[in-house]
C-alpha cells in the first residue's frame, strides 16, 4: 500500500512540477484532480466545437502518450476503469489509438454522435457512465474524473521530466493556410496567424477558442495553456458583433424582444439532464430586475455557457447565455452563492432526440466555408518574443521567480505556485532574455 501511494504522489508532484493544467477548459491545476480519488477516469477526446481539430491530432499523432495519460490518470486516482471518449467520426484517432487500447484490459473506447457538446463534462459523465453530476457539482462529486487528451499528453510527459513550454491549436478562418500547429505559450495570436499565412481580409477579428464559446481578443495577446484555437473572421461577422454587444444593450433586446417560446429552455443540455435552469424564465425575469423571483434568477448559475441558447435556439437572435454570465457577475458581487445543489433529479424526456447535429451547428453559425479537414503542421516555430501570463489558470497568478534583465533557458522555471494558494508554476517557452515583469505576466525576448 505505501509502494502505491508512493507512485501516485510521484505522478502528482511530476506534474506540478511541470506546470500542467486543464488544456482543454478552464485552466484547473491538474495536480489537484490527480490528488482526488475516482472510479472512472475518462480521457476527453470528443472536441465538440466546429472547426477546432488539435484534439483529434493528438490523438492520431501521439496515441501512445494519450493512453499513458491515460493509465497514470487512473493510477492516481485509484480508477478501475478507464475510458476514450471520442467522436465515432474521429477514424484516423481511433485507428491509431485501438492497437494500444486492445492491450489494456482496464480501458475501453465509448464513441459518441456528432452533437454538440458532447465534451461538455456533464454530458460527458452522464453518456459514458449514466451518471448524473449534481447541480452546481462537479464530476469528483460522483466517481469519475476527466481530463482533456492534450491535459493527458501533458502528464504522460510530466513524468519524463518534461515541463508545459508549447500549446497545440487550431488557426483557421480567413487565413491562407489553416492548419493545426504547435506553438510556444505565450506567443502573439498576430504571429500564429502570420505563420497561418496571414489574413485573407482587409478588416478582420480574432476569436479565441471555438466559434460557439471562444471570445474576441486582441491581435497582440499571446496563446496560453488553454488555448484551443485561434479563428480569423471578418470584423462584420455576427460571431463577432454578438460578441461587441454591451450588457446594457442585450437586456434591453432581451426585454423588448423575447417572445417566451421556451427554445433556450427546450435545447438547453443541462435542463435536459434534469437541471433547475430554465434560460426562458429567466429571459422573462430580467425585467423585475435581479432582485426579483431569486429562484430563477440564481439558477443562471447552473449554465455552462455552452452557447446553444443564443447560437441555435432563440428565434429572435437573442442571447440567454451572456444574460446568465452577467447575473452570475452580479450576484456573486452581492454575495449571493449557487442555491441549486440538488443531487436527485430526472433527466427530460427527449435528450437523444434533442442533441444538435453539428453540421446545423456549423451552418446556423456562418461558418460553413472555413470547415474542412486541415493539414497538420508540427514544425518548430520561433518567435522573437512570449508574454507568459501568469494568470492562465485557475487560482490564484502565479508568482514570478525572474527578474528584468536575467537570461532564461527554454523549460527553465519563471514563475512558481503561490504559497498555500492554489495554482501553476510556469517555464520559459523560448530561451532569451527578460524583458519586463509585472505581477500578470513576464515577457521575454529570443535570443538573437
Amino acid at each position: 500500500m505505501s509502494t502505491l501511494r508512493g507512485a501516485m504522489e510521484d505522478i502528482v508532484k511530476a506534474v506540478t512540477d511541470a506546470g500542467v493544467i486543464g488544456a482543454g477548459g478552464g485552466g484547473f491545476p491538474a495536480h489537484i484532480k490527480l490528488s482526488a480519488q475516482a472510479e472512472y477516469a475518462i480521457a476527453n477526446g470528443s472536441e465538440c466545437e466546429p472547426l477546432l481539430q488539435s484534439d483529434q491530432m493528438l490523438m492520431s499523432q501521439y496515441p501512445e502518450e494519450v493512453v499513458e495519460g491515460l493509465k497514470l490518470l487512473q493510477k492516481a486516482t485509484g480508477a478501475s476503469q478507464g475510458i476514450l471518449a471520442l467522436k465515432e467520426k474521429y477514424q484516423p484517432a481511433i485507428e491509431a489509438l485501438s492497437p494500444l487500447v486492445e492491450k489494456e484490459k482496464n480501458i475501453s473506447f465509448h464513441l459518441l454522435g456528432d452533437y454538440y457538446p458532447a465534451g461538455d463534462e456533464v454530458v460527458m459523465v452522464y453518456e459514458t457512465t449514466g451518471r448524473r453530476v449534481p447541480e452546481g457539482g462537479i464530476p469528483p462529486q460522483v466517481g469519475v474524473m476527466v481530463n482533456n487528451v492534450e491535459t493527458l499528453f501533458n502528464i504522460s510527459r510530466a513524468v519524463r521530466g518534461e515541463v508545459v513550454t508549447d500549446k497545440f491549436l487550431t488557426i483557421a478562418g480567413e487565413v491562407h493556410q489553416p492548419k493545426v500547429v504547435k506553438v510556444p505559450i505565450g506567443t502573439r495570436a498576430e504571429q500564429v496567424i502570420a505563420w497561418a499565412g496571414g489574413a485573407k481580409i482587409g478588416e478582420w477579428a480574432v476569436l479565441c477558442g471555438g466559434p460557439n464559446m471562444g471570445e474576441l481578443i486582441s491581435p497582440s495577446a499571446p496563446v496560453h495553456k488553454t488555448t484551443s484555437a485561434l479563428l480569423v473572421l471578418p470584423a462584420d461577422h455576427p460571431l463577432v458583433s454578438r460578441r461587441q454587444m454591451g450588457l446594457s444593450i442585450s437586456l434591453k433586446r432581451a426585454k423588448a424582444a423575447c417572445c417566451y417560446c421556451r427554445y433556450c429552455s427546450e435545447l438547453c443540455p443541462r435542463y435536459l439532464l434534469g437541471h433547475s435552469l430554465f434560460p426562458h424564465k429567466i429571459m422573462r425575469s430580467i425585467n423585475l430586475g435581479i432582485d426579483e423571483h431569486l429562484e430563477v434568477i440564481t439558477s443562471a448559475f447552473l449554465c455552462s455557457e455552452c452557447g446553444l441558447c443564443e447560437s441555435y435556439a432563440c428565434p429572435m437572435e437573442l442571447s440567454p447565455r451572456f444574460v446568465a454570465r452577467e447575473i452570475k457577475s452580479l450576484l456573486s458581487a452581492k454575495g449571493i452563492a449557487n442555491p441549486h445543489l440538488r443531487n436527485s433529479f430526472l433527466r427530460e424526456r427527449g435528450w437523444e432526440e434533442r442533441r444538435v447535429p453539428l453540421e446545423r451547428l456549423t451552418a446556423r453559425l456562418g461558418i460553413r466555408d472555413y470547415d474542412k479537414q486541415f493539414p497538420i503542421d508540427l514544425n518548430t516555430y520561433s518567435p522573437a518574443e512570449v508574454v507568459v501570463s501568469l494568470d492562465q489558470h485557475t487560482g490564484a497568478p502565479s508568482v514570478p521567480l525572474v527578474k528584468k534583465g536575467d537570461t532564461v533557458k527554454r523549460g527553465q522555471l519563471i514563475a512558481n505556485i503561490p504559497k498555500g494558494r492554489l495554482g501553476a508554476k510556469y517555464h520559459a517557452p523560448i530561451a532569451g532574455k527578460v524583458k519586463e515583469v509585472t505581477s500578470n505576466s513576464i515577457l521575454i525576448k529570443a535570443e538573437g
